[in-house]
């Protein structure tokens, strides 16, 4: 190599040496050095505030001798305490040695400095917080002494609380769900159980602390404060669990008496880069029953605009118009089936069956349809956005395999070839939401399958004013008193192809 490509070679080292410098390439990352500087500041304030609560446990511990001799856990209390100081010098060396490695300051120590930080921070946290506890525990027995008649009012009031609770009527309500709804028998009777054996063991420490309060209410020099004070807590705690359990075991019970279903039934993306939100329309359709025959029924709905995640809309971005979430009666809330099926199908009765308090399979011209009873031409509008089309036993029975091994049905309309009838690309879906926000803003532009009216239309087994544009679409309360309809009059589909459609799903969407 010639002279000047010796300058040019040494030149380029010098600029490359200065640029890792600057740049500290071979050094520990900035915001990992500052993290361990950061922690000065903080491991001093926490050594400051695990002091203060320490001295002021064990001087309670000292001056109020004749409240903590009775309790237990208060003798465990200066171990805990010196524990956690041990963590603490632990923590503290443990940040000597993260100076040391920031002062080095090598690449190759970066793990070495971020588990140390790591355990650093753990240590420094958990000590604090084991002295924070004991300290607030410590100062809860000593303002119960100090604020004695306080105290016994408070007991007094609890108490009054726990046995004011109805739990006759209670189980009178459980008895009568049970007969209802045999499959949560077990469950409620657990819940029940629970909350009696509660009212009975805070009427025992009510009981047991007699002696107790009447010293403290005569204001005698020796008072047994852990079983006053033990008491006091118990009844503090179960004034307020006894009212919640009762409030929830009659909610469940409540809830066996409801079917509802949750329906996709608009959504929109508003807003633009970071302040971009996305929305969904969600109907729920609810229907309440007297008893468990699910006669009677009444219907009612409730649609709301909510923002949800985006993760959310993308999942149900193919579920425009079904069912995304549906919950029958017999059982809670938290059982509702999640897996999205077109709204309504879950009402219906299997084909083996014929007929449940809803409606029932018809027979015409060598096929079946199913038909909705008048009582319920409500919940069939809500669920089917006022566009209802008879049901033919093949979309019933492809339904129900898709629903057996959880999957999402989207159906297929023969008139389109291989197009899915519901769901945001289903071609009834397009009809029934023609005047959403999604179809109005261009939602179905992009589908290949054109929406098109049914032929159901003009049935007599349709919604009425299906067809009508005009019509009041707006849903109402409709309550028992109607009868159910005598046999249907005689209804020929239109012509079928000659073939029997596979039952199997088409998946469109989530599965």
């Amino acid at each position: 190599m010639n002279r000047s490509g010796l300058k040019f070679l040494a030149a380029l080292i010098v600029v490359l040496m200065v640029l890792v410098a600057v740049a500290n390439l071979d050094g520990l990352p900035r915001g990992l050095k500052n993290s361990i500087q950061a922690e000065h500041p903080e491991l001093a304030a926490a050594q400051t505030k695990f002091h203060q609560a320490q001295d002021e446990v064990l001087r309670d511990l000292q001056t109020q001798a004749d409240l903590f001799q009775g309790i237990g856990s208060s003798r465990a209390w200066p171990d805990q305490l010196s524990q956690s100081l041990g963590n603490l010098q632990y923590a503290s060396h443990d940040l000597d040695q993260l100076d040391q490695i920031r002062r080095q300051d090598r690449r190759t120590q970066q793990q070495q400095a971020e588990t140390l930080l790591a355990q650093e921070r753990d240590l420094r946290t958990k000590a604090l917080d084991s002295a924070l506890a004991i300290q607030k525990q410590a100062a809860h027995w000593v303002d119960l002494k100090d604020h004695l008649p306080d105290a016994l009012a408070a007991m007094d009031r609890n108490d009054q609380s726990v046995a004011s609770l109805d739990l006759a009527s209670l189980a009178s309500f459980v008895q009568r769900t049970e007969t209802d709804w045999p499959d949560k028998k077990a469950d409620l009777d657990a819940r029940l159980a629970s909350l009696q054996k509660e009212v009975s063991d805070t009427q025992a420490a009510w009981q047991q602390s007699a002696d107790a309060r009447r010293e403290a209410a005569a204001g005698a020099a020796k008072v047994d404060y852990p079983v006053l004070f033990g008491a006091a807590d118990q009844l503090q705690a179960a004034a307020a669990d006894v009212t919640a359990q009762s409030a929830q075991i009659r909610a469940l019970g409540g809830q066996l008496y409801d079917s509802w279903d949750k329906l996709l039934v608009d959504m929109q993306v508003r807003g633009h880069f970071s302040g971009k939100t996305w929305n969904q329309d969600i109907r729920t359709v609810r229907t309440h029953y007297p008893d468990a025959t699910l006669r009677d029924g009444q219907s009612s709905s409730q649609d709301q605009w909510v923002e949800v995640a985006e993760a959310t809309y993308n999942s149900d971005k193919n579920d425009l118009g079904m069912a995304i979430a549906h919950k029958p009666a017999g059982k809670y809330d938290s059982e509702a089936e999640r897996v999205a099926q077109p709204a309504g199908f879950a009402y219906i009765a299997p084909v083996s069956v014929g007929r449940n308090q809803y409606g029932y399979w018809d027979n015409s011209g060598g096929h079946s349809f199913w038909v909705w009873y008048g009582q319920y031409a409500l919940l069939r509008d809500l669920l089917f956005n006022h566009d209802y089309r008879p049901l033919d036993r093949y979309e019933w029975e492809g339904y129900r395999d898709s629903w057996s091994t959880g999957r999402t049905y989207y159906g297929h309309d023969p008139a389109y070839g291989d197009a899915p009838r519901y769901g945001t690309q289903g071609t009834s879906t397009q009809t029934r939401y023609a005047g959403s926000t999604f179809a109005k803003s261009g939602g179905f532009k992009d589908s290949k399958y054109a929406s098109k009216s049914g032929n159901y239309r003009d049935s007599r087994f349709a919604s009425p004013n299906a067809g009508n544009p005009d019509a009041d679409h707006s849903p109402h309360r409709f309550g028992s008193g109607s009868s159910q309809p005598r046999s249907a009059p005689s209804y020929r589909p239109p012509s079928r192809p000659s073939y029997r459609p596979p039952s199997g799903a088409r998946r469109f969407g989530k599965h």
